[in-house]
């Protein structure tokens, strides 16, 4: 309902081009803060936790180990999910954009200031789960709330491309922290697992004061006061997550379907790859970690266009070709990291986190977003996504990781294998989409002049002429 006005009870806010700018900014910018803290996590647990926050055996052990708490994150999620979906349906979008955005900024912050294994003992790595688990707790809300608020306020042929705005920020956000991990990885060792690896952490500090700055300025989404108002009369509706397990089942898994899938993928592609590269075939942290930095740039490029194609030809299609692609790719991206040529590794990363991934997720922000209808849309998109990145986002890098030290020769046609079965479920996501129901026929004829009823299952003031655009209707 981007063109709706408010009511006259209602605060007008800015105008509505003002305030498409002011969701960009804040979708956009805020995104990218907030991820860069949670990739420069991922980075570093790859490549320096488990030298400095474990008991050192060997590097692949406690390599092991880090991811393990990388996944602890992840658990944390749909709890993030649940209770910060809740409190966007109830209490607004925007306060929800702010409070995650303070939660990730100051435990991302507090990770930088804690001490080794070897000067605290088992209490560093015992507070690096918390905060971890913290981090988790605000990523949980962060992209199905700034997903949501993009679509709410985009007009209705522009849904593909603004839903994606979440989608650009992210790989923003991914190409900072790679970049940043590139110049880390230029130190020498001993630098790094020092101090090194500290700066960008205690950096998010002042990132979380920019990010809260964009954040207020954003807008209240025009549906949210709309079902605020009707929620007023409906009491049965006062607890969103309720009426969503009541009412919106199906919804739901096909959003838990998409979030395995695309997880799975994403992360072995920009995760597990340089824990492979760098313990497996010996080739230096920093081929790796710039090979990300070429694909997240890439990725802004190619996000948009994705974007662009899902108005265009439908977030369903575009959505289920990139599972398709990324299962083509499963066998071949491992080939091509085996040759230990910098050159090859680059365009290996390129066209699996540069283009495969964002084919899958740009369409997501719209996808997503109408599998529900206003009153339980951010807790649907946060609790279905944060339930499937939990148990595969945070798991499969973890199996990855175990398959292939499990294997003499560091085998990986195991994790080939994960790489398929994620792009299939992705696809069985897209096939069963809950917004394109077709229209119930009438159950008589209708009289020429008279306008057709809105079909049940169809939002009519969110629906489009497309029919993968329909969304279904609050009961």
């Amino acid at each position: 309902m981007a063109n709706t006005p408010h009511t006259a009870a209602q605060d007008p806010g800015p105008p509505p081009a003002v305030a498409r700018r002011r969701v960009a900014t804040a979708t956009i910018v805020g995104s990218a803060l907030e991820w860069y803290d949670f990739y420069l996590y991922a980075s570093m647990a790859a490549l320096v936790f488990g030298k400095i926050f474990f008991p050192q055996s060997d590097d692949s052990t406690g390599t092991m180990a880090a991811f393990a708490t990388f996944a602890a994150g992840f658990l944390a999620r749909p709890l993030g999910g649940v209770l910060f979906g809740h409190l966007a349906d109830r209490i607004g979008r925007r306060n929800v954009l702010i409070v995650t955005f303070v939660l990730m900024g100051i435990s991302t912050g507090l990770i930088g200031l804690l001490p080794t294994y070897e000067t605290a003992g088992i209490a560093a790595p015992v507070a690096l789960v918390v905060l971890r688990i913290l981090q988790g707790l605000g990523a949980g809300a962060e992209y199905s709330s700034a997903a949501v608020v993009a679509y709410e306020h985009a007009d209705e042929n522009r849904r593909g491309r603004q839903g994606a705005w979440p989608a650009l920020g992210l790989n923003l956000g991914l190409l900072l922290s790679s970049l940043t991990v590139t110049v880390l990885t230029t130190l020498d060792e001993e630098t790094l697992l020092t101090w090194g690896w500290r700066v960008p952490f205690v950096a998010s500090f002042a990132l979380a004061g920019v990010g809260m700055w964009v954040r207020s300025r954003v807008p209240e989404s025009p549906d949210f006061h709309k079902t605020k108002e009707q929620r007023k009369q409906d009491a049965a509706s006062q607890i969103p997550f309720v009426t969503l397990l009541r009412e919106q089942r199906r919804s739901l898994l096909t959003v838990l379907a998409v979030s395995l899938g695309y997880n799975a993928l994403s992360y072995i592609f920009k995760t597990f790859s340089l824990a492979y590269l760098s313990d497996f075939q010996d080739v230096s942290a920093s081929v790796g970690a710039f090979g990300v930095t070429l694909a997240s740039a890439t990725a802004i490029v190619t996000v948009p266009l994705f974007g662009w194609a899902s108005d265009r030809f439908g977030s369903r299609k575009v959505l289920a070709g990139g599972g398709i692609a990324s299962a083509l790719f499963a066998f071949p991206f491992f080939m091509l990291l085996d040759t230990q040529n910098s050159i090859v590794i680059w365009l290996c990363l390129i066209i699996a986190t540069g283009v495969l991934a964002p084919a899958m997720f740009a369409p997501q922000g719209a996808f997503l977003s109408r599998q529900f209808p206003p009153d339980v849309r951010v807790s649907g998109v946060g609790t279905g996504r944060e339930i499937g990145a939990a148990l595969s986002g945070g798991l499969a890098p973890l199996a990855a990781l175990a398959i292939v030290g499990a294997s003499a020769t560091h085998a990986t046609w195991g994790v080939s294998l994960i790489l398929i079965a994620g792009a299939v479920i992705v696809v069985i996501g897209a096939f069963f989409d809950q917004g394109t129901r077709p229209p119930a026929p009438p159950s008589t004829p209708a009289a020429p002049a008279a306008p057709a009823a809105p079909a049940t299952g169809q939002d009519p003031d969110q629906a489009s002429a497309r029919d993968d655009d329909r969304v279904p209707q609050a009961r």
